[in-house]
């Protein structure tokens, strides 16, 4: 036995289904201030680790440029000594060509 029930939407039922509607919608807009809060809350504690780590990326920087500056006095005298052993060994190679 098939039974079809229609029933009329009148105007207090599309009234009701409208209040609902806004009930549900008011609901998840409700969700979604939670969310905000949360998410500004997270996006907060991700500067400050950002922050953290700028600072360290400032104190690795500056431990850099002093080994920098410490491996150019190095150079140098990596360059005076081969200056000086060039210069010397041509002395002396002068010296052996002038008495020989």
């Amino acid at each position: 036995m098939h039974v079809t029930m229609r029933e009329s939407w009148t105007d207090e039922r599309l009234d009701e289904f409208g209040k609902r509607i806004d009930e549900r919608f008011d609901r998840v807009d409700e969700k979604f201030g939670e969310v905000r809060s949360e998410m500004k809350q997270g996006f907060a504690e991700v500067d400050k680790r950002f922050q953290q780590v700028d600072k360290r990326f400032q104190q690795v920087d500056q431990q850099l440029s002093k080994l920098s500056d410490g491996l150019a006095s190095v150079q140098k005298a990596i360059l005076f000594g081969s200056v000086a052993m060039s210069t010397t060994f041509a002395a002396a190679l002068l010296a052996a060509v002038l008495q020989g």
